[in-house]
């Protein structure tokens, strides 16, 4: 059985560091568990199977968001690479912790996505440090790794490299991650709430003078999937 640290050398925060740099690999899955009660019982059900057992070094974060929608879970998990993940999954202790999230979670949630995090655009001047209210998730197939590539590098190249504000200065960051396979991509935004993101939606996203999907329609090879909103919910992250 492999040794573990004192899991007191964890923290509880609803949020993970998306940019620490000793993050090799991420895990994302999301699921519809039904309605509300059943949303809420699924994510205290996974973060306390989590929470109750010793975790590997190489464990750096594990955060479960509710959908605004009151029926979806995203689980987005950070390991320092995919071997320390393995070898976490190949234990006997972490065999048991997997199935104790498979019970919480449920079947029709899909299996995790492995990912990396290939750029960000980071907060707009004044926003640095807000804390974010709400997590948009937004996905997109793509033919292939260079498209997705592609895709990633457009839009942050067009915006310069920050974070459009949207309305009020609501818009945080973006970090855009890539699947393993290369054919999706998850931008992962933050956004200082709901509302905000919403006002974006409406007045920003399709307009031709440079909206989001003006430069995305562009792109040969790249479907859009659309978004989801989360609210933060319960998590634990190493220091």
């Amino acid at each position: 059985m492999t040794s573990h640290p004192s899991p007191q050398r964890l923290v509880t925060d609803p949020l993970p560091d998306i940019l620490r740099d000793d993050a090799g690999h991420v895990l994302m899955s999301e699921g519809d568990v039904g309605d509300p009660a059943r949303q809420r019982a699924v994510i205290q059900g996974a973060f306390e199977a989590w929470r109750r057992h010793p975790l590997p070094e190489g464990f750096l974060s594990r955060a479960f968001f509710a959908g605004t929608d009151g029926r979806t879970v995203l689980d987005y998990a950070q390991w320092t690479s995919a071997e320390a993940y393995r070898a976490f999954a190949r234990d006997e202790d972490g065999q048991e912790l997997v199935r104790g999230i498979q019970a919480a979670i449920g079947a029709d949630t899909e299996g995790p996505g492995v990912y990396r995090l290939y750029r960000s655009m980071k907060a707009a001047a004044g926003t640095p440090g807000v804390t974010p209210g709400v997590v948009v998730r937004v996905a997109f197939d793509t033919d292939g790794e260079s498209t997705a590539r592609r895709l990633v590098d457009t839009i942050v190249d067009h915006y310069g490299g920050e974070q459009p504000p949207g309305d009020e200065g609501g818009g945080l960051a973006s970090h855009f991650h890539i699947r393993q396979d290369g054919l999706r991509v998850v931008n992962y935004s933050e956004w200082t709430s709901e509302e905000a993101h919403q006002r974006m939606f409406e007045g920003h996203i399709d307009v031709e003078d440079g909206g989001p999907m003006a430069v995305i329609r562009e792109i040969p090879g790249v479907r859009v999937l659309g978004f989801r909103r989360f609210l933060p919910g319960l998590g634990l992250r190493r220091p």
